[in-house]
């Protein structure tokens, strides 16, 4: 034989052992001053509305925690008042039982219990009606309706309202949480972008500084040395104008010290001046570099997205940092091709060979940084050495979205 499990009630609230001792007063009181509701019925001894009373006090004490337990017992504790005399304070006593079960109880009791009410106070309306031909019978009826059908309506209602408040107070933290959670994403974004930048920018001139330095401390030439220390000096200055218009961009413009002023994006149309610069620093190292723009294949070029400028800019500028720090002596060539209506395809080959160490330390964060700025804007990456008849290259190929300016 399988026990069942069994839960006892809670602690009775404290307001329930109020109402309990309050109602088992009243009816003491109601008692001893003789004021019953009226006589007997079926021969039961008046002293049964005491029993009848403690009962129904009993059960305001599991009002909160067994509402349905305590309308049960309720019921059969005011049948026996009804047939022994009648107790207001038990009455009164019932309706709040009917107002709590539908309050405290589970959905299908705050569902059915009202509809129940109305049911019982139409059936009692009719049954009157047939026995008793008696303009007492309206007064009965309205007396019935108020001690069912007004405290379950009261409770429903107010559950009603209790329920939407905790609805509201969710969906307040929900959207709290998602207000969070968003914000925690765009810092993390925008301290991804910042590294980005930060990496792009600075990387391509300390690779530069590292490389003459190396070249000033090996070479036993004085005009070399000369020529080593004014590239390290120019790419320094060119440093130093970068980290300032990372911080004009990082500061807020109405802080003491910012500035309102736009900072200069750079575009596809200084790639010759970067080639020219990455030429003067891989002179030394035997590289050479070539830019084949191939983007107005019918003499004028569309402007694209400033987002997919800027983002090309910066993979032919760390690939040209990455090919000063590993690229083998020869022709780094970067190609750019973008026709109206199709995307911007960015292609940076230099010669590739093992080598025992880089020209300069690098951090490796260049090619995560290139395939995060492709992936952000939809488009393709790849980066690899390939081979042809003329010997192995190292490849990278970025594909943007580029939609025209506008659209």
């Amino acid at each position: 034989m399988t026990a069942r499990s069994f839960t006892a009630p809670g602690r009775p609230h404290r307001t329930d052992v109020l109402i309990a001792g309050g109602g088992l007063l009243g009816g003491l009181l109601l008692w001893t001053l003789n004021l019953h509701g009226g006589p007997p019925l079926l021969g039961l001894p008046p002293a049964l509305t005491l029993v009848a009373l403690a009962v129904m006090s009993g059960t305001e004490l599991l009002r909160r925690t067994a509402p349905m337990t305590a309308l049960g017992i309720a019921l059969a504790a005011l049948a026996l008042d009804i047939c022994s005399g009648t107790l207001i304070a038990t009455v009164l006593m019932f309706t709040d039982l009917i107002y709590a079960a539908v309050l405290y109880g589970g959905p299908a009791a705050a569902r059915r219990i009202p509809q129940s009410t109305v049911l019982v106070t139409v059936l009692a309306t009719v049954v009157l009606t047939a026995f008793r031909h008696d303009p007492q019978v309206v007064t009965l009826s309205i007396a019935i309706a108020l001690g069912t059908v007004a405290p379950a309506w009261t409770g429903l209602i107010i559950r009603n309202h209790r329920d939407a408040a905790q609805a509201a107070r969710l969906r307040a933290e929900q959207t709290a949480l998602l207000a969070e959670v968003d914000r925690a994403q765009a810092v993390a974004g925008e301290r991804a972008r910042m590294a980005r930048e930060l990496h792009d920018v600075v990387a391509n001139h300390l690779s530069a500084i590292a490389i003459h330095t190396t070249a000033a401390q090996t070479l036993d030439d004085p005009a070399a040395t000369r020529e080593a220390l004014g590239v390290i000096r120019e790419n320094s200055v060119q440093g130093l104008a970068e980290m300032r218009r990372l911080i004009g961009l990082l500061r807020d413009p109405r802080a003491p010290g910012g500035t309102a002023e736009p900072a200069a994006t750079p575009t596809l149309d200084g790639l010759d001046a970067l080639l020219t610069k990455a030429g003067t620093n891989g002179a030394s190292s035997g590289l050479a570099f070539v830019l084949d723009d191939a983007r107005s294949a019918d003499g004028g070029r569309s402007a694209v997205a400033a987002p997919v400028e800027l983002a090309a800019y910066r993979i032919v500028q760390e690939s040209l940092t990455n090919a000063l720090k590993h690229a083998a002596p020869g022709e780094v060539r970067v190609r750019i091709t973008h026709e109206r209506g199709t995307a911007l395809t960015v292609t940076v080959s230099s010669p590739f060979a093992e080598r025992p160490r880089p020209r300069a330390p690098g951090s490796g964060a260049g090619l995560v940084g290139m395939r995060e700025r492709v992936a952000l804007l939809g488009g393709a990456f790849e980066a690899g050495p390939e081979s042809c008849p003329a010997g192995r290259f190292w490849q990278v190929r970025a594909v943007l979205p580029a939609p025209e300016e506008g659209e």
